[in-house]
């Protein structure tokens, strides 16, 4: 039943996809600017700016849209920051890159040619080492598209030539500084360095261990300062817009790929038209610090659509989330608004702006910086917290085992080990609830973190305990497991906003993942779905309903299979086969079927067919619309599955071999289940099979839930976090229906032989 229903929901999306790719192609025309100006600050945060010390940034930001940046390109070894360097050849190749070395440096000045630009030293170094990284980057990207369509490209500073050269390393035009250009008219990209924050850093001198110093607060607030000067000899320089734009009579044939340069004798792309005025793209590219950050990104002028960057917040949908944009996104926004396409190379997608917004210049630059903070509390936090968490899931295990194998503490043990366990499988869902306060900002992060969760674990909890069902064994675990499912398919549907910047979420900061299910969301989601499924069958059951519990099970867990991999909602790949397979058990088991290798083949062929008819779906539409599910299609065709399965692959073994905890937690929650619930105890016959006695749907759900695990385990990128995660929610809840089976049971252990009775009969003669 519920393959046949997959096999539908892969045909519904096949034909989406078919319709959407019919009508999403439909352009429109619309007006580009003269000319795109970007402006790449390495290390410039929200929290530097400042209307008095810094007011050409703030006026740009009040002229146009603001968003953080996340700034991701290939570390240094065993370093989590961009360099400088890496930040700027991100910009040129539109992905992740970087440069050989252990530690950060500035750009080398270029040298200058026989013909009047200028060539960066190193570069076939540089696109040597790019190319044996996992992420292929090519570099000279957007240089050599700009060039090719025939537009005059300069470059101000030597980070500016890393982004602003063509495939070959060379540049058209170079200079110094803004007023060595000269007249800007002439070009139609235009990249400027003001590299003031990353000299400071870098010039500051040198740890025993290599890094840079980090700046003290004055010598920042210099280094902003006179970056600012720089953005503003930048903004007085750019010429007034032209009162019209004309085509010329006889355009050159464009390339497949260059098919417009403003200012130019080229024709644009179609649906483009010449416009008027300059497109200014601000951003902080690299970190300044021994910490990532997320950065600074302003645009203002005409945007891709033909229509100005309205003031507010900038979005892009590689990240779906308002206020947050990728250095690649940069890369692709240039690209767009030159009128040119992107090759499959460059993986972002343009900035868009959103709706005008009327609040205060001050209050965005106040919400960015607190997105920032953020992040870097979160980064504070994550270790300790989960240390916390995994050591006192232990020892709660530990206490129960006593509880339950020695039957010390009597019936009032097992009712508090029951309330705790509750709470405990609460806990998951309560890490992202608890994004609804911002944590982050009180004065002790750690313990307002702790706090908050255990608040909103112990409101679940209580409405657990709160109603009839608490009676019954899966009554508070079916409540938990439902709000569980519930809540996180309503966030994905509505933009994944409580998994930024949880403590099991995913941070911007590092750019894997900005919408969607991240790996540990969908471990908590699946494995509280499928419980919740398998308490709400056992109520429907007992009433004689088997057939509308069968119906409720294929209805929502196919609902939940298709919200996790639509890429509208969960955008999950690896997850879907692993979710269809542990509902399929849990419906095959509830009908009274038997789960056979046959039967699991099937479902799992069945999941595989509904993400890869997805994912061509997603495919089928436009490439700066696509998620990542259609991007993989893409890279299939390109040649390029192996690399990224690859490093997929070795971030699994990373994780997996390199958490411990996690993994020790796995293995603590595997035996507190079979070596400690599923054997005989001092109150008789074994806790987990008097709950399966009561409720046989629990055997269902759990069977199923952990089937999910441990398939998710094997086809996602997270490793042990993910079954670790499914077991945070599933030992738990089980143990807590399993205590209350016990509790609703009459002991079984055999009682206290009494003395046989004397005989009646009479005495032998």
């Amino acid at each position: 039943m519920l393959i046949t229903m997959s096999l539908l929901l892969a045909g519904v999306c096949g034909l989406l996809g078919a319709l959407g790719a019919g009508t999403a192609n439909a352009s429109v025309p619309r007006a580009l600017p003269e000319r795109v100006v970007v402006i790449g600050v390495p290390g410039l945060e929200w929290s530097d700016l400042d209307p008095e010390r810094t007011p050409n940034l703030w006026r740009l930001a009040g002229e146009g849209g603001s968003a953080s940046m996340s700034t991701r390109a290939v570390p240094p070894p065993d370093r989590g920051i961009t360099c400088p360097v890496a930040g700027w050849l991100t910009v040129s190749a539109g992905q992740r890159a970087g440069a050989p070395g252990a530690g950060c440096a500035l750009p080398r000045t270029p040298e200058a040619t026989s013909d009047g630009g200028a060539s960066v030293p190193g570069w076939d170094e540089l696109s040597a080492f790019n190319a044996t990284t996992s992420y292929r980057p090519v570099l000279g990207q957007l240089g050599r598209l700009a060039a090719g369509a025939g537009l005059k490209v300069a470059a101000v500073g030597p980070g500016a030539a890393l982004a602003a050269a063509d495939a070959s390393g060379k540049i058209a035009k170079y200079a110094a500084n803004i007023e060595e250009l000269g007249e800007l008219s002439p070009y139609g990209l235009i990249v400027v360095e003001a590299d003031d924050l990353a000299r400071a850093w870098i010039g500051g001198g040198l740890t025993p261990d290599g890094v840079p110093v980090s700046m003290t607060a004055q010598t920042r607030r210099e280094a902003v300062a006179r970056a600012d000067r720089v953005v503003g000899a930048v903004l007085d320089r750019l010429p007034p817009p032209r009162a019209a734009a004309t085509a010329p009579a006889t355009p050159p044939t464009p390339t497949s790929e260059t098919t417009r340069a403003p200012g130019t004798a080229q024709t644009p792309e179609a649906g483009k038209t010449p416009g008027s005025g300059t497109t200014v793209l601000l951003g902080g590219l690299a970190d300044t610090s021994i910490a990532p950050h997320l950065h600074v990104a302003i645009a203002r002028g005409p945007s891709p659509g033909g229509e100005p960057y309205p003031r507010g917040y900038l979005t892009a949908t590689s990240t779906r989330q308002d206020g947050l944009v990728a250095n690649t996104d940069l890369t692709a926004t240039a690209i767009d608004l030159l009128g040119l396409r992107a090759p499959n190379g460059v993986v972002g997608r343009a900035w868009q702006g959103q709706e005008p917004s009327g609040e205060p210049v001050a209050a965005t630059v106040r919400k960015l910086a607190d997105d920032d903070l953020a992040s870097q509390v979160l980064r504070e936090v994550r270790g300790p917290f989960f240390t916390v968490f995994v050591a006192v899931q232990i020892l709660f295990y530990l206490l129960a085992a006593v509880a339950i194998r020695r039957g010390w503490g009597g019936s009032r043990a097992l009712t508090a080990v029951q309330v705790v366990a509750v709470v405990s499988g609460a806990i998951a869902v309560s890490t992202f609830l608890a994004q609804l306060v911002p944590w982050w900002s009180l004065p002790a992060p750690m313990a307002a973190v702790i706090v908050t969760i255990l608040g909103f674990a112990c409101v679940i909890t209580g409405v657990a305990f709160a109603g009839p069902w608490r009676t019954h064994p899966l009554g508070p675990l079916t409540v938990v497991a439902a709000i569980t499912s519930m809540a996180l398919l309503a966030d994905v549907m509505t933009g994944s906003v409580l998994q930024v910047n949880a403590v099991t979420g995913y941070e911007p900061v590092t750019g894997g993942r900005f919408y969607g299910f991240s790996n540990i969301a969908f471990a908590v989601y699946s494995a509280g779905t499928i419980l919740a499924l398998a308490g709400t069958a056992q109520w429907l059951i007992s009433r004689g309903r088997r057939g509308l519990a069968l119906a409720v099970c294929v209805t929502y867990g196919g609902l939940a299979v298709f919200a996790d991999g639509w890429p509208a909602w969960g955008a999950d790949f690896g997850g879907v086969p692993a979710f269809l397979v542990g509902v399929a058990i849990l419906v095959i088991l509830l009908a009274g079927g038997r789960v056979s290798p046959v039967k699991l083949g099937l479902a799992g062929l069945a999941g595989v067919l509904l993400i890869g008819t997805i994912a061509v779906a997603d495919w089928r539409r436009p490439a700066d619309q696509r998620t990542h599910l259609g991007a993989f299609v893409q890279q299939v065709l390109d040649g390029e599955a192996w690399t990224v399965v690859g490093r997929k692959f070795g971030a699994m073994i990373g994780v997996t071999v390199g958490n411990w905890s996690l993994s020790l937690l796995t293995l603590v929650a595997l035996a507190f289940l079979f070596l400690v619930l599923d054997r005989p105890s001092r109150w008789g016959a074994s806790a987990l099979g008097r709950a399966y006695a009561l409720s046989p749907a629990l055997r269902a759900g759990l069977i199923g839930a952990l089937a999910c695990a441990l398939i998710g385990f094997l086809m996602n990128d997270s490793g042990i976090a993910i079954p670790a995660m499914a077991l945070t929610v599933a030992v738990p809840l089980t143990l807590a229906a399993s205590v209350r089976a016990l509790a609703l049971s009459p002991p079984s252990t055999p009682g206290r032989s009494s003395v046989p009775a004397a005989s009646t009969a009479p005495p032998a003669p």
